[in-house]
C-alpha cells in the first residue's frame, strides 16, 4: 500500500523550508486533532496550511465544509489525488496573510480554525483571528510546544506575555496533547502541542478593544521595569499622573505589568479610556 511520502515522492514533490512545511501522516493523530476541535457535521472549517492534505481529509470526514488555504502550487497535483472524493472540500491557491477576513467570513459563517500551522506565521495568523475574527468560534492549532505554553500561560509567569493576554480577553485556552517532533516528515527540530481555543466560552468584555491593546502594550512595554514607568513611557505622562492611573484601576504601586491578569489589564484599560488617554470606541 502506498504511503504519502511515496505518493509525494511519485509527483516529485520537494519540502520548501521557506513555507515550514512539517507534514503530519498519523491517523490517529489526525483524528484527535479533528475530535479536540469539536468538529461535527454542523461546523464549517477554515484550514490554513493544506499541506498533502492528511489533516483536510480526516476534518472533511467530520465537517460541513472545510476551506483550506495552501500557499505552495507545487501540492495542486498531490491534493488533487489525496483528496479524491472530498467533496466538501474547497483548496484555495492563496497566501492566507493576504486575504481579506470580513470578506471571507462572510461567505463561512460561524467556523472553527484547524490547522497545522507553520512555525513561522504561528503568532500573526493568531492573532489576526483574535483581534480581527467576528465570526470564529474557536482555533485549535498544532504550534512549537514553547508557544503553545505562551498561549496558555497564567499571569505572573514567565511565559505570561501580551499574546496570552490578548487570547485570554476573548475565550479560554489549553494544550490538549504534545506531539513529538518524530510524528512530522520532515522532522523539526522541536517538539509540538494541539492547543484548543474557546472562543464562545471564557472570555470577558472590554469598554474598547483599543484601550485594551493599549493596557497590554503598557503592561509588557518593558518587562524589568515596573507597570508605572511603562506607563509613563508609553502615555508620555508624568508620574503622578501614572499612580493616578494605578489607583484608579486598584493596581498597587512598584508591580510589574506582567503581574496583572487579564482581567485586571482590563480594569486598566477602562481607566485608560475614563481619563482620556484613549478614545472610546463608538
Amino acid at each position: 500500500m502506498e504511503t504519502l511520502n511515496d505518493t509525494l515522492r511519485r509527483h516529485g514533490f520537494a519540502f520548501k523550508k521557506q513555507y515550514g512545511q512539517n507534514f503530519i501522516t498519523d491517523r490517529n493523530l489526525l483524528e484527535a486533532i479533528v475530535s479536540d476541535a469539536g468538529v461535527d457535521g454542523s461546523k464549517t472549517v477554515l484550514e490554513i496550511g493544506t499541506g498533502a492534505g492528511a489533516l483536510t481529509r480526516a476534518l472533511s470526514r467530520r465537517a460541513a465544509r472545510v476551506v483550506s488555504y495552501e500557499i505552495d502550487r507545487s501540492l495542486q497535483a498531490v491534493l488533487a489525488e489525496t483528496l479524491e472524493g472530498c467533496g466538501n472540500v474547497e483548496v484555495v491557491f492563496r497566501d492566507f496573510a493576504r486575504e481579506d477576513l470580513p470578506a471571507l467570513e462572510r461567505s463561512l459563517g460561524r467556523y472553527l480554525v484547524v490547522a497545522n500551522l507553520p512555525y513561522y506565521v504561528t503568532t500573526p495568523i493568531i492573532m489576526r483571528f483574535v483581534e480581527e475574527g467576528k465570526c470564529c468560534d474557536g482555533m485549535t492549532v498544532m504550534v512549537q510546544e514553547e508557544v503553545a505554553r505562551r498561549f496558555c500561560a497564567q499571569a505572573g509567569t514567565a511565559d505570561y506575555g501580551a499574546v496570552t493576554a490578548a487570547i485570554a480577553r476573548r475565550g479560554s485556552c489549553r494544550i490538549t496533547r504534545t506531539v513529538p517532533r518524530t510524528m512530522f516528515t520532515p522532522r523539526p527540530n522541536v517538539d509540538s502541542a494541539v492547543v484548543h481555543m474557546d472562543f464562545t466560552r471564557g472570555g470577558f468584555p472590554v469598554c474598547s478593544d483599543a484601550a485594551y491593546r493599549m493596557a497590554v502594550r503598557c503592561a509588557f512595554l518593558s518587562r524589568r521595569k515596573t507597570l508605572e514607568n511603562n506607563l509613563i513611557a508609553m502615555l508620555k505622562i508624568s508620574r503622578p499622573a501614572a499612580r493616578a492611573l494605578l489607583a484608579a484601576a486598584d493596581v498597587a504601586e512598584g508591580v510589574r505589568g506582567e503581574t496583572l491578569s487579564p482581567a485586571q489589564l482590563a480594569v486598566l484599560a477602562e481607566q485608560l479610556v475614563q481619563a482620556g488617554y484613549v478614545k472610546e470606541q463608538p
